[in-house]
């Protein structure tokens, strides 16, 4: 049993899958408006077992860091479809961030694996008036809008990365799991090219592939961590005293990267007291083919 200031951290891995990813460099005249529209474009986006596509924000840009020297917000959209994924850029930008007062949108993804034309079909909305642009070597298009002009980069990247990383945080109650948690996610925020799609970057509703009761369910509730119903589920892994779970998923363009934020995460989660146990969420390869084991990542390096 491996232990951090007293909090056991299960000999277990997560399990990952393949998934297509795209980086999203908004900017806008102050930091505000580049959150505002960063915030927009990736709701309604934390898994796609009901959502049309996996999205958060990865980090803020400064502007010194940004093509046209604006203050700027990176977000990431993931799908494991590049063709769901081509939409939904397009569909994003397009109603999230076209439609934010002061922004501009380029691609933040290099050495992309495949191109989408996300700014060249965008364009049309120009009804003709659109204009080629270029800047620092990026081709764009200036798209007139009403309160002036809306600049996107002509090409938009993705390549493969990974979905699924995971944390199950075990505590013995609500208020000392949720700030273990929130600890975790802070974390997270140091390791680039990763996200946490969840609200806050946590899920309460942790799922297991399939339903034991109804057969047409992608997923659902992930019952042997329900602390409410341990009493009545014959394999739960919860003990007397372990009365709250919360999860942490992360996406990432390389398992090292994923590795990453899962080790920092542990790190800083088990500095919270109140955290029993630290585990790990994998369905027996039913998910992905990635596993990223929680000892490893722990190893010095």
């Amino acid at each position: 049993m491996t232990k951090l200031n007293d909090v056991e951290i299960e000999d277990t891995f997560a399990e990952c899958f393949d998934i297509w990813i795209s980086r999203v460099l908004i900017t806008a005249t102050s930091p505000q408006w580049a959150m505002i529209a960063a915030q927009t474009a990736t709701g309604f986006s934390t898994s796609m077992i009901m959502c049309p596509s996996e999205a958060a924000i990865e980090k803020m840009v400064s502007p010194n860091e940004t093509p046209d020297g604006r203050p700027g917000v990176i977000i990431q959209i993931c799908h494991t479809s590049k063709k769901k994924l081509r939409a939904q850029l397009l569909e994003r930008i397009g109603q999230c961030i076209l439609t934010c007062p002061t922004t501009a949108a380029f691609n933040a993804l290099d050495d992309p694996e495949v191109e989408f034309k996300t700014g060249s079909n965008l364009r049309y909305f120009g009804d003709g008036f659109q204009k080629k642009a270029t800047l620092n070597d990026r081709e764009l298009w200036k798209i007139p809008v009403m309160e002036g002009e809306f600049l996107i980069e002509r090409i938009f990247g993705a390549k493969k990365g990974i979905a699924g990383g995971n944390l199950i945080l075990i505590g013995d109650s609500p208020e000392n799991t949720l700030k273990a948690a929130e600890s975790s996610v802070n974390a997270i925020k140091n390791i680039d090219f990763t996200i946490t799609p969840f609200p806050g970057g946590i899920c309460r509703s942790g799922s297991k592939v399939g339903s034991l009761k109804y057969p047409k369910l992608l997923a659902s509730t992930n019952h042997i961590f329900c602390p409410t119903i341990k009493d009545l589920v014959p394999d739960t892994k919860l003990s007397e005293n372990e009365n709250c779970v919360l999860e942490i998923v992360i996406n990432g363009l390389t398992v090292d990267a994923v590795s990453n934020a899962m080790a920092n995460a542990i790190k800083e989660a088990v500095k919270i007291p109140g955290l029993i146990k630290i585990t790990a969420a994998n369905y027996e390869g039913k998910l992905g083919k990635h596993k990223i084991y929680l000892h490893k990542i722990l190893e010095p390096k």
